[in-house]
Parts: C-alpha cells; structure tokens; sequence
C-alpha cells in the first residue's frame, strides 16, 4: 500500500478507535464530567496530537518546515475552538440540557463535525493547489471576520430557538411532544411515540451543534489553509484539535468569563494570517516559525490582559452549564 495511502487509512482508524474507546469504555456510564477529569483529558488529547506529530517529524515523513506548519495549524485551530465552545456553552444553557448527557451530546456532535469537516477540507486544498488566487479570496473573507468577531457583543447572537436548522427541524421531523416531569426522554435522540419513530428535543440540540461547528469550520478552515495548503496536514491538526473540543468544553465553561478579552485575541489571530494570505499577492511570505511565535504571543496576551484587567461582573440571565438549576419548592 503506498505509504501517503497508508498515512491516511491508519490515522483515520486510530481516531475512530479512540472515539469507540472514549464513548464505550471511558463514558460507558454517564455521569457529569468534573473539571478535573476533563482537565485529564484535554492533557491527553493534547499528548496524543504533539505525538503524533512527532513521530512523523522524527521519522523523516515531515521535515521541519512541515513540522511547525503542523504546530501551527493545529494551535490556530484549538485557538478558533474557544469561540465555538462559547456558542456551545449558550446552546446547551437555552435549552437545559442535562449535565449528564452533555458530554454523549458533544461526542456525537465532534463525531459529526469529523466527516463534514473532511469533505470541506479535502475539497478546499484542492481548489488552492489548482485556483491558487482562492487564498486571496479567503484571506480578505478572514480580514472581515476578524473585523466583525472584534466589534461583535454576546447580545448580539441570535436565540438558538430561532435558527434555521431548528425551525426547519420542528417543521419538518416528526418531534416528541415535550417531556412531563420526570418521564423525561433521557439521553435518546430516538423514541417510538404513537406507534411512529419520533426525534427528541435533544436531537435538534445535536443538530443545532452540528451546525453551528460546520458554520465555525468555514472561518478556522480558510486560516488553516493559510498556514498549509497540504491536505494530510490540514486535515490531521484540525481533527487533532476538534478531538479535544469535548474536554476543552468542560475545562474553559467555568472560566468563559475570566478570559473575556480573548475573542479579541482571536479576531487579531484571524486578522494575520488572512493579511499573511493576502500580502503574498506581492510576494511577500511571513516564515511558520514568526507566524507560530505570533499567534502564540497574541493568545497569551488576551489571556494575560483578561486577568489583568477582569471584566466587571455582569447578570447575563443564562445559567452556567456546569451547574445545575436549583429547582423551587412546591
């Protein structure tokens, strides 16, 4: 089997295996995940990528160039997670999803992310390999982005009620009447109501999660292409990143707050590399390793800024997912 073949068959299969490990034996039994298991995890995850990058890099299949575009890639990609966890932490907020199930919630939502974000991957390195001014193109998109992430407000959101892909879900699935007390739906997408098969109201969460990483994958997607235009490279840092988005989730909900000047170390992030894609129009190439040194710096200024100087406590009326809502007395 050619080795490139190989590369992608063995990769694919390790990621599949830990998913069947993660969801059959390490959460076979669903429970809420604390902070410091998810804190493991996220350590995990995070080994398992470098490693794998290391083992190509030292085997000689990656030189160092390709080595550090890795890095990179996958640090922009784990960087960009953050803001989609936040849309994650409101979603699961609006609609009370149990602490119980939000990890089987996430899991099945990572899972599809990893198929969907394939094909736009495989399908957008091959449109710059063959249309290389498409760079431009995504680099002046990622200059807006940026632009729009930096002077955007949390009010701003929309409700998650009022998205298309829940109005078009309730219209057009057969949904289950809502749950009554504590005969709840559990953790099922799927139940027999009426003698029909029926999706619960946790299935258009899922779908709404679904949706929303897709909608992410078109800005992180375009700044990875930024930094590679090599598939297998594109593509192994973002699946490596998104691995970690279920445990990442668990560790930052408790801390959204305190970094709140993040979003706008991530909007300077998106900034420069889409100014890096565009500025080669004029032959002018940033090196991977300014470019690493960069966004490292900038992400660790936020975060440094966001301690420095706390955001002043404010009542957002949307309950913290990691703790559940006290319930009144009758």
């Amino acid at each position: 089997m050619n080795t490139n073949v190989a590369l992608w068959v063995g990769f694919n299969l390790f990621v599949l295996a830990m998913l069947a490990l993660d969801l059959g034996v390490f959460h076979r039994k669903e429970h809420v995940v604390s902070p410091k298991e998810a804190g493991l995890w996220t350590v995990v995850w995070i080994v398992l990528s470098l490693g794998f990058c290391g083992i190509l890099g030292l085997t000689g299949y990656w030189n160092h160039e390709q080595s550090l575009q890795w890095v990179t890639a996958y640090v922009v990609e784990y960087a960009l997670s953050v803001d989609n966890l936040f849309v994650f932490l409101m979603v699961f907020a609006f609609f009370q999803v149990p602490l119980v199930v939000q990890h089987r919630v996430l899991f099945w939502g990572i899972l599809g992310a990893f198929i969907m974000r394939a094909g736009l991957i495989v399908t957008g390195t091959a449109l710059v390999q063959r249309f290389h001014w498409l760079l431009y193109i995504f680099g002046a998109f990622l200059i807006f982005t940026a632009v729009k992430m930096a002077f955007s407000k949390d009010e701003d959101a929309a409700e998650p009620e009022q998205s298309l892909v829940m109005r078009l879900g309730r219209r057009f699935l057969p949904v289950a009447r809502p749950p009554e007390g504590e005969n709840d739906h559990g953790n099922r997408f799927f139940i027999l109501e009426d003698g029909r098969r029926k999706v619960t109201p946790l299935f258009l969460v899922l779908m709404v999660v679904e949706t929303t990483d897709l909608l992410f994958a078109l800005d992180s997607i375009p700044a990875v292409l930024g930094i590679s235009q090599d598939a297998f490279i594109v593509y192994t840092s973002n699946v490596c990143a998104i691995l970690g988005l279920r445990s990442l989730f668990f560790v930052v909900a408790s801390l959204m707050d305190k970094f709140h000047l993040l979003k706008v170390g991530l909007a300077i992030i998106l900034g420069f590399v889409g100014t890096k894609m565009v500025i080669t129009f004029f032959d002018i190439h940033i090196s991977i390793g300014l470019s690493l040194g960069v966004i490292g710096g900038v992400l660790l200024g936020s975060i440094l800024a966001s301690l420095i100087w706390p955001k002043a406590a404010e009542t957002h009326g949307v309950p913290h997912p990691s703790v559940e809502p006290e319930r009144e007395d009758a």
